[in-house]
């Protein structure tokens, strides 16, 4: 069950370390009395938030994942929930990795092709879905401010605490720009973005319903004429096995109106020996962010995880053409996991998978999208054809 706070309309929250500045009343009256005279107050600048995932929702769907992930053979987390404050920084340093090349070649993209990427879709709202700490975004926003039709950001994560700091970052780096941030799961709420086509106009699944449909814009004077560019970057499409490819881009597809466009990011197919080592560094960044998993279950869900009984495994699956990141129990071991009122046994050497990511080529990108009725514009690559951003539009 979708849930807002508070129920009709978002919470706003203060951004610290910004001036007050002034803003115009609307109660037809100034400090002195005289009527039909704005009266001057001041005002924070302030963060728009709309929460799909409340706590408790979060802390369910956590529970069911662990569970169902701790009982199957083989076992198998959802690599979203590595996406706490640890587990965001720890990806943040990932990017910067010598052998981590994904984040430098989107990057060099995005600067070679922003600008063309805003003259083609002049959006009047950025969505960043999954935005983490937004820095890539900039890019982005710089290009479609220099339109001069750019005046709201929306970023969505299902982390709170990181999607609250980068919009506090944002509001700082881009004053005139409103920012209205989505907590949320966007396997589940993708119907529920500001400015999204109700439900009824698209034939949208029951998950969007109604709630989409009343929620979308926001309600709050937020007009659905503002053209949208939802951006996907990161590689993250890679995350989600190919049902969930199709559900996820159909869902956006079908809430998306004339005008509305997709950005998305995606690694695309190359040496194996590069991309097992993109995962698994020299450093141990990765395999810490691997294992900030089980930190996660202990922490919220009372479990007794040993992460030193457990090692970070980086494969490729050429059948499936993505990268498997593993734990390995390095013994024979039990985890309680109070909350769940479970016990796991592992074998020595048993191993848990706890992310999928996929890699493509130009036409296997097309080709899903266009399963999804969303037609390529624009495809874009780094002069050495790792990384493409796709452009995408409504067929």
């Amino acid at each position: 069950m979708t849930s807002r706070t508070p129920a009709t309309a978002p919470e706003t929250i203060p951004v610290p370390g910004r001036q007050p500045h002034p803003a115009t009343a609307t109660n037809g009256s100034d400090p002195s009395g005289r009527p039909d005279k704005p009266a001057r107050t001041d005002q924070t600048p302030q963060i728009t938030v709309d929460r799909h995932l409340t706590a408790a929702e979060r802390h369910a769907s956590l529970a069911a994942d662990m569970r169902a992930g701790l009982t199957s053979h083989p076992r198998e987390l959802p690599p979203k929930w590595f996406y706490d404050a640890t587990g965001s920084l720890l990806f943040d340093r990932i990017t910067r990795l010598p052998e981590y090349y994904p984040t430098r070649r989107e990057h060099a993209v995005l600067t070679a092709h922003a600008a063309e990427i805003a003259a083609v879709c002049p959006a009047g709202t950025l969505i960043e879905l999954g935005s983490g700490t937004s820095e890539k975004t900039r890019l982005l926003l710089d290009a479609l401010r220099a339109t001069g039709v750019l005046r709201r950001f929306v970023p969505f994560d299902v982390d709170e605490e990181t999607l609250l700091q980068a919009g506090q970052d944002i509001l700082r780096a881009y004053p005139g720009i409103s920012v209205h941030a989505v907590v949320g799961d966007f396997e589940r709420h993708l119907g529920l973005l500001p400015g999204a086509r109700p439900a009824a106009d698209t034939g949208a699944a029951a998950g969007a319903g109604a709630a989409g449909a009343a929620g979308a814009d926001g309600g709050h004077g937020e007009g659905r004429g503002d053209r949208r560019l939802v951006a996907f970057l990161g590689g993250t499409i890679g995350n989600l096995r190919p049902a969930a490819r199709g559900a996820f881009l159909r869902a956006l597809s079908d809430q998306f109106a004339d005008g509305d466009a997709l950005l998305l990011g995606a690694d695309l197919v190359k040496d194996p020996r590069r991309l097992v080592a993109a995962y698994d560094d020299s450093a141990g960044v990765t395999a810490a962010f691997n294992r900030n998993v089980l930190s996660v279950i202990n922490r919220e869900l009372g479990a007794d995880f040993d992460l030193r009984g457990f090692a970070h495994v980086a494969a490729w699956d050429a059948e499936n053409s993505w990268i498997e990141m593993r734990l390995r129990s390095v013994r024979e071991q039990e985890v309680g996991v109070r909350a769940l009122d479970l016990v796991a046994r592992f074998d020595a050497d048993e191993q848990m998978r706890t992310e999928i990511s996929a890699k493509f080529t130009l036409d296997s990108i097309a080709a899903e999208l266009a399963a999804a009725g969303l037609s390529v514009s624009h495809q874009w690559t780094d002069p050495d054809g790792d990384f493409a951003l796709t452009l995408a539009v409504p067929s």
